[in-house]
């Protein structure tokens, strides 16, 4: 192509060409090509070798549009794949045509051009951490330590301090035994008195400008390796008011983990401290500083840095805040420190050496950068968050104090304490055990699969802790998982689901395989899954013990099936105790053998009971006129006889619901000493006189009632005869209802407007490729008649 050519006939040939092959490929699209492929052996071929030209050239295009984004290309093998991969086609699209339409405004002027950091071409290749820089197969420090790990201990940890500066409580006093959520006794924080009485300096109280922090370019930190060094960063640590913290923590070989490395930072130096030393636990003398309240100490996400510190260290501290929790506050977007320096300090933090192996001696320069990085524009944030947090403080009220806030949070971080893992084989409670692990499985287990997944679980603890690996390096989660499940009974499936595999776990396989037999054939007598799981109950307890679980005759699944009773338990695992369901309330319920009696006494029921109100007071009547001589005889009134006869009444007219609901009191409103005075004979005769006149008051309504029937009688044979008279209509004279003639005041109306319609000028447009015709069975188009 001439290069002297304009933009302009470059664009004009390249959509001629677009057309050209639109229409193309809209003809080919509306033969009946499976005619043709039947017809003509060759026009099949010839179409399958186009099809995947096309293919390979969409296939270049899109992995062409993806090299300038982080989008993955789909393949595309066959025809089938376009429709199955349409979307990530069309995001490569998309982001090409963002792209595009960027340039061409930077191009025009309408925005303008982004600067590219120095630091972009760096960043562009730290998405992913280097093989160099991941768990490498190094000696362990751990076996140079003075005081070497102790993974088999189960007694309670003591804390590491021979010394306890800036005491309230002596430290002897401060370490009291109590037991823990897993029964099991554990020694108290030592500085939790100090911790509890801490007043915090009053700076933290005040607002103030930022203090800048020094240029990173231009300065360096003190890299840490000798106790003397130690020494001389204690004496300047203890001029300063606020100094932040950092650690960075390994924990791939070794089974409770390593602090290390240490970054401390002052408003004018850094200092990286090696914490892999032989006298690592030297380390003790920066109490001096990390429990002085007067020092403030800044972290940021100091959850697991405070147990890690007193684990590894034995470092308390005593005046933390921790930025983490002002963000949260705050209520920024993000909560991670990455965010808050590109926040404050708009500089772009590479996240990725997290995951290095922190172990390699000498450090890198890039890792060492990082690890400064952490630490050097803390102070900086601090002072930004504290004087946010102070402006939006409302002293006078409680919940709407946010430096408080965040000041509690932080002494309720700086109170956690650091537990030993003490595995129970029985419970699987605690750190470490199986049991969490369990309640995350993705389907449920039988008997068996639960005791193979139990005793591979206990297996691979041991392992860890005689190897000083951590469990995730000996073996994944997935892979206890798989075992379980599947049940190996031969090396070959057993090495073929332990994958990734250890060396731990491959020099014993044939330990890990005879495991996995013998707990199969003892889980048998098992308890099973929701047992485990149903650990409020009583009986899920007693059933932990072998044996208290008959075996079952049916085959064994791969996924156990359970009674739907086993999923419904005596309490909502969401809900709790809020809801007084008797679903889970088992107390209220009623027992069928327990008859329900009432405490007021009442006369024996018979079939008088169900009788009407009048027949109760006939009855009454009759047998007080066969005791009293002198009383007229009661008859019953007659029915209506205007009353249409019904077989089955569904329901009484509300007339006579109205006039019964009357009615019923009068013959129920006699207590019950008056039913046991009808025997008296002093009362006889007032009994008679108030039935007579009750049948009298029926008497008149009835009357009543019949002339209002007879009213409505005459009223409709009037009405009748009214209708009778009436001419009757004459349809042959009616008009014509279809060809009605239009009347003289009648116009017709104007024409209504069609609307707009703004695609009108579209329709004449070259129309679209149509969908694809499949191949159908039968004759095709051509031969039908």
């Amino acid at each position: 192509m001439d290069q002297t050519q304009d933009f302009k006939s470059l664009q004009d040939q390249i959509q001629a060409a677009l057309l050209a092959t639109t229409r193309v490929s809209g003809q080919i699209s509306s033969e009946d090509l499976g005619f043709q492929r039947s017809l003509n052996p060759q026009v099949g071929t010839a179409l399958e070798e186009q099809t995947a030209r096309l293919l390979e050239l969409a296939g270049s295009l899109l992995r062409s549009a993806a090299s300038i984004s982080e989008l993955q290309v789909p393949i595309l093998d066959d025809a089938d794949d376009v429709d199955s991969n349409w979307r990530n086609i069309v995001d490569v699209v998309d982001s090409l045509l963002e792209k595009t339409d960027i340039c061409l405004d930077e191009y025009t002027g309408v925005i303008k051009r982004k600067e590219t950091p120095a630091s972009s071409k760096s960043r562009k290749s730290t998405y992913s951490l280097g093989s160099a820089y991941r768990t490498q197969n190094l000696v362990k420090p751990q076996l140079a330590f003075e005081v070497k790990p102790d993974n088999h201990s189960t007694s309670a940890w003591k804390p590491l301090l021979t010394s306890k500066p800036h005491a309230i409580l002596p430290l002897e006093e401060s370490l009291g035994i109590f037991t823990n959520e897993w029964d099991q006794q554990q020694h108290r924080h030592p500085y939790e008195t100090e911790i509890l009485q801490l007043k915090y300096p009053g700076a933290v109280f005040k607002k103030a400008d930022p203090v800048p922090y020094q240029p990173i370019e231009t300065t360096s930190a003190i890299f840490v390796d000798t106790l003397d060094g130690v020494l001389e960063m204690l004496e300047e640590l203890k001029g300063a008011t606020e100094i932040a913290v950092d650690l960075e923590h390994h924990d791939a070989r070794s089974y409770v983990g390593l602090v290390s490395l240490m970054q401390i930072s002052t408003r004018q130096k850094d200092w990286i401290v090696d914490t892999l030393k032989p006298w690592r636990q030297s380390l003790q003398v920066l109490n001096q500083v990390f429990a002085d309240p007067k020092i403030l100490k800044v972290f940021h996400g100091a959850y697991m840095d405070i147990v890690w510190l007193q684990r590894d260290l034995g470092l308390y501290v005593v005046g933390l805040f921790d930025t983490h929790h002002a963000s949260r506050t705050l209520g920024y977007q993000g909560g991670s420190l990455a965010f808050l320096l590109k926040k404050f300090i708009n500089f772009d933090a590479d996240k990725k050496y997290q995951m290095a192996d922190w172990r390699i001696r000498p450090l890198p320069d890039e890792m060492f950068y990082y690890a400064r990085a952490d630490t050097h524009f803390l102070l900086n944030i601090y002072d930004n968050m504290r004087n946010e947090l102070i402006d939006r403080s409302h002293s006078e009220v409680p919940d709407q104090n946010c430096i408080e806030s965040v000041l509690q949070k932080s002494k309720e971080t700086s109170l956690l304490r650091y537990e030993r893992q003490i595995y129970n084989t029985e419970t699987g409670k605690g750190p470490g055990g199986w049991y969490q692990l369990l309640s995350k499985a993705p389907a449920l287990f039988n008997s068996e699969q639960l005791a193979v997944f139990r005793a591979v679980h206990e297996w691979r603890d041991k392992v860890a802790r005689a190897d000083d690996d951590s469990t995730a390096f000996v073996m994944p989660n997935h892979v206890i998982f798989s075992i379980a499940k599947l049940m190996p009974m031969d090396m070959v499936a057993l090495l073929a689901i332990a994958h990734p595999i250890s060396y731990s776990v491959k020099s014993r396989s044939g330990e890990l395989l005879e495991v996995v037999k013998t707990s199969k054939a003892q889980g048998k007598l098992g308890p099973s899954m929701m047992d485990v799981l149903r650990h409020d109950s009583a009986d899920a307890k007693a059933n932990l013990l072998v044996g208290t679980v008959k075996p079952t005759p049916t085959p064994t699944p791969l996924v156990a099936i359970v009674d739907e009773n086993h999923l419904v338990k005596e309490r909502s695992s969401f809900w709790g105790n809020a809801f007084g369901s008797s679903i889970w309330d088992a107390a209220t319920l009623t027992k069928p053998d327990i008859d329900l009696r009432l405490a007021v006494p009442l006369p024996q029921l018979s079939s008088d009971v169900y009788t009407t109100s009048s027949d109760l007071a006939d009855r009454s009547i009759e047998k007080t006129s066969s005791r009293i001589q002198d009383s007229q005889p009661v008859t019953p009134a007659s029915k209506d006889s205007n009353e249409a006869f019904v077989l089955k009444r569904g329901s009484k007219p509300q007339r006579d619901a109205l006039s019964e609901s009357e009615e019923a009191p009068s013959s129920h409103d006699m207590e019950v000493d008056e039913f046991q005075e009808l025997d008296s004979p002093g009362n006889a005769a007032l009994l008679a006189e108030r039935q007579s006149a009750k049948l009298s008051r029926k008497n008149r309504k009835k009357a009543k009632r019949a002339e209002s029937k007879a009213a409505e009688h005459g009223a409709k044979a009037a009405a009748r005869d009214v209708a009778d008279e009436e001419e009757p209509f004459d349809y042959s004279k009616a008009e014509s209802v279809l060809h009605g003639k239009r009347k003289s005041g009648e116009q017709e109306g104007p024409k209504t407007k069609r609307p707009f319609d703004p695609y009108a000028k579209s329709a004449d447009a070259p129309k679209g490729m149509r969908r694809v015709q499949t191949e159908r069975a039968g004759k095709s188009y051509t031969f039908k008649s």
